[in-house]
């Protein structure tokens, strides 16, 4: 049987709601503003690294999605990023994670690019056309609850401690802790409400839904768009003042905190050094703005290049992942002690998630503000994760009251 892909893009009339399309139980989705891609129907094909994968996992990926790419035929007049073959991708954040890094390719996805909408179709060579699905009505609304996980609060907080004097040792200036929520939610929940809450919710993340990982991430990782090279760094947080006096009050507070200002710039360092041997002509802002979410304040900065020769997105993906703003600094270390200190295998959460094409464009966020759906017999199992950057001069309760900030959009969502 043939292995090669047919791929055929064409425009549609406008869709009023890409999410419509989707699988409830298993939704694929990429959203931002309304533009974003979708896939409808049963996925075509998977590819997976596991840990113990030779080399990197993102680097097999990439190169297993380059073989698959270059010999597929595409008709896509389109011609936007997102059209023609693309693919959906969640990846461990550790390479010793027992979760698999995957790319699922659609069988079929309907997308939109500002006032331009598309539905592309996927199939292998000799195979039978894609039957082009109807929308699926929303299932009814449901409800969930999560409680603390395998780190408590007492725990994360002791952990803080722990990782507080391997600082003060000088054994690194950084690592970011996470604890974890777990619960359930009914069986047959209608996932894609889930989605669409956080995607209305937090207009300015990246929502997105891809093998059971569902989550709304404020933190781009890296974007490129015809070959222009993007990252948004973020590190730094303030939760976000009860009325506006304490609101400017909270972002000045921020914007003028060295403990905050250093971990912010240990990130942006990190975030350069790593994109460098993959671009030309790489700068950043020289100083730091404030993102306003809609729970609370970022540091966040700006970095532009152009993309070398050969290369995609997710050739980047395994040069800037893990960065400092997700792991530590020096980030080798720093993955040593998450691994003694937390009490759980993080899978995908502060991973890269987004989506590739075959001209090596895409969006590529890391996975915060977000949980993990795994379907069991009776239910459906929940385990969602917050984390917080620990420098010198951190204080365990105020890092514990940061992860309850950044759960809120999660647990506010399953509710």
């Amino acid at each position: 049987m043939s292995s090669t892909l047919v791929v055929e893009t064409r425009e549609i009339d406008p869709v009023e709601d890409l999410l419509a399309a989707a699988d409830p139980a298993r939704p694929l989705a990429w959203l931002r503003r309304g533009d974003g891609i979708v896939a409808v129907g049963e996925p075509l094909r998977e590819l997976r690294a596991s840990a113990g994968s030779t080399g990197l996992r993102s680097s097999a990926l990439a190169t297993a999605w380059r073989y698959l790419a270059s010999g597929a035929r595409i008709d896509d007049p389109v011609g936007l990023p997102g059209t023609g073959l693309v693919a959906f991708g969640a990846l461990a954040f550790d390479e010793k994670s027992a979760s698999d890094s995957v790319l699922v390719i659609p069988s079929q996805v309907i997308g939109r690019h500002g006032h331009t909408f598309w539905r592309t179709t996927i199939r292998v060579a000799d195979g039978p056309a894609p039957v082009v699905a109807d929308d699926q009505p929303y299932g009814p609304h449901w409800a969930g609850t999560v409680g603390p996980g395998a780190q408590s609060p007492q725990g994360y907080q002791d952990s803080v401690r722990q990782a507080l004097g391997r600082i003060a040792q000088g054994e690194l200036s950084k690592v970011v802790l996470a604890r974890d929520l777990t619960g359930t939610i009914p069986a047959g929940s209608d996932l894609r409400r889930l989605v669409r809450a956080l995607s209305t919710g937090y207009p300015d993340t990246w929502a997105f839904a891809v093998d059971g990982l569902i989550g709304a991430s404020p933190e781009t990782l890296v974007t490129v768009q015809n070959r222009t090279v993007t990252a948004r760094v973020l590190a730094g947080t303030v939760s976000r003042g009860a009325d506006a006096d304490a609101d400017t009050a909270a972002s000045a507070a921020l914007a003028s905190s060295t403990k905050d200002l250093d971990e912010h710039q240990y990130a942006v360092q990190s975030v350069l050094a790593s994109l460098r041997p993959h671009t030309r002509a790489l700068a950043a802002s020289e100083q730091p703005f404030l993102l306003k979410l809609p729970n609370l304040f970022h540091l966040a900065t700006d970095v532009e290049g152009e993309l070398a020769e050969g290369e995609s997105a997710l050739d980047l993906i395994g040069a800037l992942h893990p960065t400092a703003a997700v792991a530590g600094t020096p980030t080798t270390i720093a993955i040593g002690v998450i691994r003694e200190l937390e009490p759980f295998d993080r899978g995908r959460y502060a991973g890269p998630v987004g989506w590739v094409d075959a001209a090596g464009n895409g969006e590529w966020a890391i996975a915060l503000r977000c949980a993990q759906f795994e379907a069991g017999v009776d239910d459906i199992h929940v385990t969602a994760y917050a984390g917080a950057g620990i420098v010198a001069g951190s204080d365990p309760e105020s890092e514990l009251l940061e992860t309850r900030v950044k759960f809120r959009p999660l647990v506010d969502a399953l509710a």
